[in-house]
């Protein structure tokens, strides 16, 4: 694997014009992976022990960071991230925060999974970021409370070490630690700020949840479903296609650029696991003049099976959620989604329910992952 850059020490302060235009940041090997942390999700940062400059809410805004040199309130500049007050030390002759001081965030992440890689986004905070940053994870079933996770009995599993960080940048770090986390723990040492946190990796459901719904989304991303490539990331990420919810806006789906050529755009996923597919949704919201013009679904089962066919290329309208009852289910563990000849769809929906064997597997990963 390429080494992943690394960033330390302050960047240079704000001297106008397009604030990102110093921004140190590179291309990291696990951002193909979702983002745990999504707020589509239901992630949420539910503590902190302190946000005096700037609130704990904004670690998880899913836009980029923005700046105002402009923007201050009564308790001083007011930042697009996560900031806490500056430390000090317990008198006038030791004036400086201890090696251990530190703060602090708890994150519940919106789908439990294995993380794959984390990255820590310093944007704007030049002078004012963390010397250093450390995150840990945790499995809590439920929807435990801060108290929970804080007592003494709460295993908490070192995902990136105590590191070095710097200004205005970000953060990249790969994590290989082959665990299922519900809740991460993220430390700046000793004080400062933080702009977005994103956790990259694969969602693992419960299976007993699945079970329970009986026949539900099997490729949707909150059930363990995940895009494995697609043809064009031009203008949206495939993975949009099967986030929660319907499209609140063009953006929120998966747009290609023009073709200009005779081939066509495509999406490969990875289903839960094996399932039997009953009824597919493609919807096209909010893509109006650029919804793809017609689609079709494949579909196979095992990494070494043959794709088949279980929707034929089929018109779109425009701006519509358009529903297909398969004459008969289809088992399977991977499935295609082709447009043609290039556009965009805003969701897809496989409706189903695991085969004895896909349940079987997925409940053997979930108890070896610590589920």
């Amino acid at each position: 694997m390429t080494a992943i850059p690394s960033f330390t020490g302050d960047a240079n302060p704000y001297g106008g014009g397009d604030p990102y235009a110093d921004y140190r940041t590179a291309d990291f090997p696990f951002t193909h992976h979702a983002d745990l942390a999504d707020r589509r999700l239901g992630a949420g940062v539910i503590a902190a022990n302190d946000e005096f400059f700037a609130e704990r809410e904004n670690l998880l805004v899913p836009e980029r960071a923005e700046f105002d040199p402009e923007h201050f309130g009564h308790k001083g500049k007011i930042m697009d991230g996560w900031e806490t007050r500056r430390r000090r030390g317990a008198s006038a002759g030791h004036p400086w925060p201890t090696a251990d001081d530190h703060d602090w965030a708890l994150i519940r992440l919106g789908a439990p999974g294995v993380v794959r890689g984390i990255v820590v986004d310093t944007a704007h905070f030049r002078g004012n970021y963390p010397q250093a940053v450390s995150v840990e994870g945790t499995s809590v079933a439920g929807s435990p409370t801060p108290e929970d996770l804080l007592a003494d009995d709460v295993k908490w599993t070192t995902l990136v070490p105590r590191t070095p960080v710097g200004g205005h940048a970000a953060n990249g770090f790969a994590v290989d630690v082959e665990q299922r986390f519900t809740h991460l723990r993220v430390n700046q040492h000793p004080d400062g700020g933080i702009a977005r946190l994103r956790v990259y990796g694969e969602v693992v459901p419960d299976p007993k949840w699945l079970a329970a719904l009986g026949t539900f989304d099997v490729v949707a991303l909150e059930n363990g479903g995940g895009v494995e490539d697609a043809s064009d990331r031009f203008y949206s990420p495939a993975t949009n296609t099967i986030q929660p919810g319907r499209s609140r806006k063009m953006d929120d789906g998966w747009e290609t650029r023009r073709r200009r050529d005779q081939g066509n755009d495509w999406i490969r996923y990875r289903l839960v696991e094996q399932s039997e597919i009953r009824a597919i949704e493609i919807d096209t919201a909010y893509l109006k003049g650029n919804s793809a013009g017609w689609a079709s679904v494949s579909v196979k089962d095992g990494e070494s099976g043959e794709w088949r066919e279980i929707l034929p290329r089929t018109r779109l309208q425009p701006d519509t959620n358009h529903r297909f009852v398969l004459p008969e289910p289809a088992v399977a563990t991977h499935a295609r989604v082709d447009i043609y000849p290039d556009g965009g769809i805003s969701r897809l929906r496989l409706h189903g329910s695991l085969t004895a064997e896909g349940a079987a597997r997925l409940t053997a990963r979930h108890q070896e992952l610590g589920g």
